[in-house]
């Protein structure tokens, strides 16, 4: 299993749009790929923004292609997500999952 994780930074009054559109927008395409297993979605309040840290899980590196292209490593922010949020990373780092509980 891989994990894919990125962070993105929106200001504490828009941050609640950023969930709804990971919920009505991002998650249910993201159920359609085969190959993705889930996401968790972290946030914390620091320095006045709400930080989020988006972390999917995928079978493997073919099924993160459907998703994210050719560069895996490039992240994919949506025209909507990008007018929420006034910072977010241009890449992701990609984890071999090597224990759970």
């Amino acid at each position: 299993m891989i994990a894919r994780l990125w962070r993105g930074y929106a200001a504490p009054e828009k941050a609640h749009l950023y969930l709804e559109h990971l919920e009505k927008s991002v998650f249910p395409d993201l159920d359609q790929i085969d190959g993705f297993r889930g996401a968790h979605v972290l946030q914390r309040h620091q320095h006045g923004n709400v930080e989020f840290v988006v972390m999917t899980l995928w079978e493997s590196m073919d099924a993160i292609h459907q998703f994210a292209g050719e560069n895996a490593d490039m992240a994919v922010v949506a025209p909507a997500a990008q007018a929420v949020l006034h910072q977010y990373d241009a890449t992701v780092a990609h984890y071999d999952i090597a224990l759970t509980k």
